[in-house]
């Protein structure tokens, strides 16, 4: 799962320790001024130069120097950010290397390639790159450890800061909340809405909370066929009304019905829309209003890329959303939706589904999936 990314961040990392690398071997391979007499010159006697108050002063110079160095105090410091004379002269003494802005102006580059290519939204991508910027920029690392140490807590930070954007405990919220627990599923058509709320059900009854489902989905033909497939074969119980019905009336019949028969969970299917559909926006309205849900969860593929990350901006902007399912996630390299969805919208992923079974869905842990995009897993 995003293969495809983990390798462009592994490139970066490796980029970078190629540039620190290089700069590290000029430092020490930097040849000294000769100290030896050119030509046919007479060569000083070393006694008494040794004893001549010019070496002596040399000697003095040499020494506040070293001092000057070792406790990082420099007269000639520039105002910006970038590291003095001294500044380096103390880090190579004290066995550090210091990141500078040349070590990472062509990686970085890169990587903002690397993450556009990967369908990550610009202005996550902007991010990131800033993040990264700001955590390694001046920063020194000693010998024994590794650059792509350093880089890597930076990457770690920069996409756990956009990739956890608004995260919740949704168990914990099932379990706190005022039974039934009203959730809404919403998304355009064909990207795998309803058997979403099929796998969510299953997700619910694994950890002992019981499900109905209602379908407000009254626009589509075969609807009702298709959700009662999944009921069937979970055996669970579905609320729903003739087509052309309306879906309010569904969802709110749904909720009595867990009322009456000690249900914890309403699981709410409504028609496929775009954000431009006025009269199924309007339909979600209404259901705001009448059944006034606990969640509304927006859903879409994740191999949709930005595609998704722009429709989930837009629903969240028309009907605002509680948190995503991405679909397919299996079956996508980029990443790019999974990385943006959560700090375009504000809202958080809150499941992966990652196949074709009533089990394939997974809970959406930021730090798991940064561990395993920087091969931490």
């Amino acid at each position: 799962m995003f293969d495809g990314l983990k390798d462009k961040l592994s490139g970066f990392r490796e980029d970078v320790e190629e540039n620190a690398e290089v700069e590290e071997n000029a430092e020490v391979e930097e040849p000294a001024e000769s100290d030896e007499p050119e030509g046919d010159e007479p060569v000083a006697d070393e006694s008494a130069a040794a004893e001549s108050p010019e070496a002596d002063h040399v000697a003095e110079s040499d020494a506040d120097a070293a001092e000057t160095a070792a406790s990082g105090g420099s007269d000639d410091a520039d105002d910006d950010n970038e590291p003095s004379t001294f500044q380096r002269a103390k880090a190579f003494a004290t066995g550090r290397i210091i990141i500078e802005e040349e070590d990472l102006e062509q990686p970085l580059w890169d990587l903002e390639m690397a993450l556009l290519e990967s369908d990550v939204e610009m202005s996550v991508a902007e991010r990131i790159l800033e993040t990264v910027r700001e955590k390694m920029l001046g920063e020194s690392r000693k010998q024994v450890e590794t650059t792509g140490e350093l880089v890597e807590s930076a990457l770690h930070d920069a996409l756990l800061d956009v990739i956890a954007v608004g995260q919740f405990d949704f168990e914990e919220r099932i379990a706190e909340a005022d039974k039934p627990v009203t959730i809404v599923f919403t998304g355009v058509n064909g990207v795998g809405k309803t058997t979403s709320i099929a796998k969510l059900s299953e997700w619910l009854a694994d950890r002992g909370y019981s499900s109905v489902m209602a379908n407000g989905d009254t626009y589509r033909a075969g609807a009702n066929e298709q959700i009662q497939e999944h009921a069937d074969r979970l055996d669970r119980e579905l609320i729903s009304h003739d087509q052309g019905g309306d879906p309010a009336a569904v969802i709110y019949d749904g909720v009595e019905y867990a009322e009456a028969n000690d249900i914890d969970v309403v699981l709410g299917d409504t028609a496929g829309r775009l954000h431009t559909s006025d009269d199924l926006m309007a339909q979600l309205e209404k259901i705001d209003r009448v059944v006034d849900p606990d969640m509304t969860l927006f859903v879409d593929e994740a191999v949709a890329g930005q595609d998704a990350v722009n429709r989930a901006k837009e629903f969240n902007d028309a009907a605002e959303i509680d948190g995503a399912i991405l679909t397919k996630a299996d079956a996508d390299s980029s990443g790019g939706a999974a990385i943006s969805v959560a700090y375009v919208t504000g809202k958080p992923i809150l499941f992966l589904g990652t196949g074709q079974g009533y089990d394939d869905l997974t809970l959406f842990e930021p730090e798991e999936l940064v561990e395993s995009l920087l091969g931490e897993d």
